[in-house]
């Protein structure tokens, strides 16, 4: 009997670690950004677009015959938060991620992942130090970070700052126009570039001021903006304080229209605004919605009611990436699946195909204008001019 007893044990032990075996056998994969505040919006995108693209990875196999598991991560817009859930997502054993958002939060996390040598792609945070090899301009430590394995989906303020001041140049060459950012890392930073790449077609900004996102009342630079005359009102941050700003300056009689980035790419920045957000200009990527790349992802979103919008499917894209990287590799070791973005390799992804520079930014120029106007049903949202 004890022996009958110790064999059946034995089986049992030889059961739970076969288990534990195929429980591991999976592929651990972060996605983080504002799940929760004001910024929620973009946090579902990021968030559904992960778990989409897993699960169509999933369905087809996997990658090297693992499973994605997906782990999400809430960093409310706040870096500090954002670094409490980079050392989850270490502790948990994660190894990849997409993520984070906002370039404010991205820049601190990225520093955690190169200690621990995650590997993460970021669908959003356009800061040029999100990828740099040095923190400067962004803060006073001009440490390089030669292990960083840090990459990103979309563009650059640098680049998207160009693209902007360009249109601003052109098209309201001798007007007045005045710029307000929300002070965070991505919104000063895009109206800095923005600033910049006006100074350099010889244009003046007429005012260059900042908020705090977090306000509610902007009384005293709407009035001081309504004084300046502006023709246009350069908006640097994201859609929410954006789309409050604009509503207060529509309210109190200021009628220039408002130019503004990615960052308002989302159909609630005309629900915040109201009828004053209609000529609202925008730099945002050419619309993946509509690459034929995209199609048939697309129609999984729309049958699930989820619109796919702004950057859903730079997340998607994002695992894609991943995939191609690990299998071309033949390696699920992030060290080696960076090595293998950095190698100039084309991926063929939803936003179309996508190669990397050693910094770990795409090569292609991904930013168009964009207008604010009524669609056939009277809703008002963004299309490409």
């Amino acid at each position: 009997m004890k022996k009958a007893f110790w064999l059946s044990l034995t089986a049992a032990a030889a059961l739970v670690a076969c288990g534990a075996g195929t429980a591991s056998a999976q592929i651990k994969l972060g996605v983080a950004g504002p799940i929760t505040g004001g910024s929620a919006a973009f946090g579902a995108q990021l968030k559904n677009g992960v778990e989409q693209a897993a699960a169509d990875i999933n369905a087809a196999g996997g990658i090297l015959g693992q499973q994605i598991s997906v782990v999400v991560g809430d960093d409310r817009a706040d870096p500090k938060e954002g670094v409490s859930v980079a050392n989850k997502f270490i502790g948990d054993g994660v190894k990849f991620l997409v993520g984070h958002f906002n370039s404010g939060v991205t820049i601190p996390t990225s520093l955690v992942y190169a200690e621990n040598g995650m590997l993460a792609i970021t669908p959003a945070a356009t800061n040029p130090c999100v990828t740099d090899r040095k923190l400067g301009p962004c803060g006073d430590d001009k440490q390089a970070r030669p292990n960083l394995l840090m990459f990103r989906t979309c563009g650059r303020d640098d680049q998207q700052g160009t693209v902007a001041g360009s249109y601003i140049a052109k098209h309201f060459a001798g007007k007045k126009v005045a710029i307000i950012h929300d002070k965070t890392t991505y919104g000063m930073g895009l109206a800095t570039e923005t600033r910049k790449s006006m100074a350099a077609k010889g244009m003046k900004e007429v005012m260059f001021e900042g908020v705090n996102k977090d306000d509610k009342d902007f009384g005293a630079i709407v009035s001081k903006t309504k004084a300046t005359g502006a023709d246009l009102i350069y908006w640097g941050g994201l859609h929410d304080t954006g789309g409050l700003l604009l509503r207060q300056m529509r309210d109190r009689g200021v009628k220039a229209p408002l130019m503004g980035g990615d960052g308002i790419t989302s159909d609630e920045f005309a629900v915040i605004a109201g009828p004053g957000a209609e000529g609202t200009l925008m730099t945002y990527g050419p619309d993946p919605r509509k690459r034929p790349e995209a199609k048939a992802v697309v129609e999984r979103f729309r049958a699930k009611k989820f619109e796919p919008e702004s950057y859903t499917l730079y997340a998607y894209a994002a695992v894609e990436v991943l995939k191609q990287a690990a299998e071309a590799e033949k390696s699920l070791d992030p060290k080696k699946v960076a090595s293998r973005i950095y190698s100039g390799m084309k991926f063929k992804t939803v936003i179309g195909e996508l190669s990397y520079d050693k910094k770990g930014d795409v090569t292609r120029l991904d930013y168009v204008m964009y207008i604010w106007k009524k669609d056939p049903s009277g809703k008002i949202t963004y299309s490409e001019m």
